[in-house]
């Protein structure tokens, strides 16, 4: 798939699922479009940004929240469950809403999970199908140029109470190309 802006950074994750390698996740960062959201999330997938010279981020974090045929949710490296925010702006607090200039018009659409308006941390998803009610909500910021199968793969994983999969899908690897 071409890239829409070639001076787009491109991060990737490397997956397993149930302790087995699943593969690779290839992700094109909107950076000409929602600079500020893309870069908190370049930061994160490769481990630049420091608390207590600590690297913080999403290796060995996990897909908390699958829900087949609309979102594959992951990023909480703080609780692990999808309560935990931090960003790279505001002390590490969330951080506003960019724009909503991009749709979830189709699969693979990378977005900001938030915890309502101007609410924006680490925790993300991928979308499976369009969603348009998640319009004007939540910021479209990158999209999966390689690696859908992978996404699949997670989509499918059984899960258990609150969606979250019954077999741990982690991000062992992630940067940028």
């Amino acid at each position: 798939m071409p890239l829409s802006d070639t001076e787009n950074p491109i991060v990737f994750f490397d997956i397993q699922i149930a302790g087995q390698p699943a593969g690779r996740i290839k992700i094109e960062l909107f950076s000409n479009i929602v600079p500020k959201t893309a870069e908190n999330f370049r930061q994160f997938c490769t481990g630049e940004y420091l608390e207590n010279n600590v690297p913080q981020g999403y290796k060995n974090t996990l897909f908390h929240r699958v829900v087949k045929e609309f979102i594959i949710q992951g990023g909480d490296f703080v609780n692990r469950n999808g309560t935990g925010v931090k960003s790279i702006y505001n002390n590490g607090g969330v951080f506003e809403d960019e724009n909503f200039s991009l749709k979830h018009d189709s699969a693979g659409l990378l977005s900001s999970a938030n915890g309502g308006k101007d609410e924006n941390g680490c925790q993300f998803f991928i979308t499976c199908e369009a969603c348009p009610w998640l319009d004007g909500k939540h910021v479209v910021f990158g999209r999966v140029i390689e690696g859908m199968l992978v996404v699949r793969k997670i989509e499918n994983v059984a899960v258990g109470p609150d969606n979250r999969p019954k077999h741990d899908c982690v991000v062992v690897e992630c940067g940028e190309l």
